[in-house]
């Protein structure tokens, strides 16, 4: 289904909906990831010699605990490396002095259905999901978007005014003529390789050098600067993208391909239970160690702390110092945290990596992004307003400070939790400054001046929590953003798990994480990632595949992502 303004659902979804279903097996590199888990002859196996085997994993976050998962059940014996805590940005935090079931998602909140691989770990480990209130999704009661001052309430898309159809349609019209949007998701549901790549081919040496904006602008749909700024201020899906104007239209075609920007659920309890009940998973299937093991028992409880230097020594080995002093060396590792750690955390050698792909890491372009949410007393936005006889809140799209706004609930008679704002590069370096209550008392007056009935400070009932990724030191960003003419770096960064073309001095360490995908941002892409360094690791210790169930690896010259001339 398109992604479309202001979640504005677009008329085909019934025709989508009879189809089969759309997933984020990208036009870059279309592995059914999905069905490899779920082949019963597994991801592969290493030599019984191997077993046992010490393979560092960098990173505590989704992809580091898949890849070490993995592993483990392969009867390799991960140790992991984690500087802050489990989860990465899969961070669920409570409020002091409120209850425990009281959260709020400091990182990813939502999920797209078409993440099928992170599906199957959600249910491995018998997560709960519920529907995520977007912007008048079905489970929104209401949505109110705010620009230049003036407000339009509306619980259905036939509630917005006339020019915000012409804004839908005109992305609609841009994404058919610009992108062969309706044949490149045709070709996505039935995973017909041979079309996806002739689709993406010409598109990605078409448009790699092109802005999202200057990709709006070249479409005669949107002629009228009045569409693009209304686009870029309320955005589709999930709220405004006028923050990623500047980035690669190509980082954009991949949300909206692939759905990933529409009909999300979110995680019962928060997102952080998946990282840390794999954590202490015990599989049914293990090779080598006994019945019972998990990640958790093989590390005493506690991962390793942070790594503070990564070089090779003598017989291809990868040594790793961490923060305690110890050191230790390694036949494997994989890398999984933010790749700008390797330039200003983790002391490097340059031998680590070939020179290209130490340029491709030095490029990498982050988003900033800031959250902040406050506890309430309880869902008191759906109060009807005794002159109106609307929600006294709604969901709340907008121009001003706060840009985006959730409230968030279990129920009419529990305590709730509003999201105050959500925003995203410059709007998110505006708030670097302040602290979380100076950021609240911001955001209240914004949003007073869109409900200027509303007494919202009444019902708050515990101090107010924040982030800005791009001021946390094991992140320095929130994710991955390609700017216009970043695709071969992107290229380089994720295709470095095959290794047989490498010197035998420059293999060993592999790549992973959600910022080395083609989908960063999305916890799709660091399971991705993640099965392609155990493929990487497998291979590398003399492993394979069952011939029943090829690995990413096995397949990777038929679906290669696009190989574009550097000279």
């Amino acid at each position: 289904m398109t992604s479309v303004p202001t979640a504005v659902h677009d008329e085909g979804h019934a025709r989508a909906q009879s189809q089969p279903p759309i997933t984020m097996v990208g036009p870059d590199f279309p592995f059914p990831y999905d069905d490899f888990l779920a082949h019963p002859a597994g991801l592969g196996a290493v030599p019984p010699t191997a077993h046992g085997t010490e393979v560092a994993v960098i990173g505590g976050g989704l992809s580091g605990i898949v890849t070490a998962y993995e592993l483990m059940r392969m009867g390799l014996r991960p140790v992991v490396y984690e500087a802050d805590r489990i989860g990465g940005r899969l961070r669920t935090v409570g409020f002091d002095g409120c209850e425990p079931e009281l959260t709020a998602e400091m990182g990813a909140m939502r999920f797209p259905p078409s993440s099928t691989a992170l599906r199957h770990y959600i249910d491995l480990v018998g997560l709960d999901t519920k529907p995520f209130p977007n912007p008048l999704a079905p489970c929104t009661p209401s949505t109110v978007v705010d620009l230049k001052g003036e407000s339009h309430y509306a619980t259905s898309v036939d509630d917005l005014p006339e020019v915000y159809h012409q804004v839908m349609r005109a992305w609609n019209s841009c994404l058919e003529e610009g992108a062969d949007f309706s044949a490149m998701q045709d070709a996505l549901r039935t995973r017909d390789v041979a079309r996806i790549r002739e689709l993406w081919s010409p598109l990605v040496d078409r448009l790699d050098n092109q802005t999202f904006y200057g990709f709006l602008c070249a479409s005669p749909a949107f002629a009228s600067f009045r569409h693009r700024e209304i686009f870029g201020q309320v955005g589709f899906g999930t709220g405004g993208w006028d923050t990623d104007f500047p980035n690669s239209i190509l980082e954009i075609l991949r949300v909206v391909y692939t759905g990933a920007d529409d009909d999300h659920f979110s995680i019962v309890g928060g997102s952080r239970q998946l990282p840390l009940r794999l954590w202490e998973h015990e599989p049914d299937k293990l090779l080598h160690f006994p019945r019972g093991t998990s990640l958790s028992s093989l590390h005493g409880g506690t991962p390793r702390p942070a790594v503070t230097g990564l070089h090779r020594t003598a017989g291809n080995r990868i040594t790793v110092t961490d923060a305690s002093g110890d050191i230790r060396s390694y036949r494997a590792a994989v890398f999984t945290a933010q790749s700008w750690m390797l330039l200003s955390k983790i002391a490097c050698d340059d031998s680590l990596f070939p020179i290209d792909h130490w340029t491709a890491i030095e490029r990498t372009h982050y988003m900033e992004s800031s959250k902040l949410f406050v506890p309430v007393d309880r869902p008191f936005w759906l109060d009807p307003d005794p002159r109106t006889g609307r929600d006294t809140m709604s969901m709340t799209l907008t121009d001003r400070m706060t840009r985006g706004t959730y409230l968030l609930d279990d129920g009419p008679d529990r305590p709730a939790v509003i999201c105050l704002s959500y925003t995203w590069c410059d709007d998110s370096s505006k708030w670097l400054p302040l602290s979380a209550h100076e950021r609240m008392e911001v955001m209240l007056k914004s949003l007073g001046e869109i409900y200027p009935g509303v007494d919202i400070r009444k019902h708050v009932i515990g101090n107010p929590v924040t982030v800005s990724w791009e001021d946390e030191p094991y992140f320095m960003g929130a994710f991955k953003a390609n700017l216009p003419g970043h695709y071969r770096y992107q290229r380089r960064l994720f295709t470095h798990f095959v290794q047989d073309l490498l010197p035998a001095d420059q293999r060993g360490i592999f790549l992973a994480g959600d910022d080395v995908s083609w989908t960063a941002g999305w916890a799709e892409g660091a399971v991705q990632t993640a099965l392609n360094a155990v493929w990487g690791v497998m291979h590398h210790l003399d492993g394979g595949t069952d011939p029943l169930n090829p690995g990413p690896g096995d397949r990777y010259d038929e679906i290669a992502p696009v190989l574009l001339p550097e000279d």
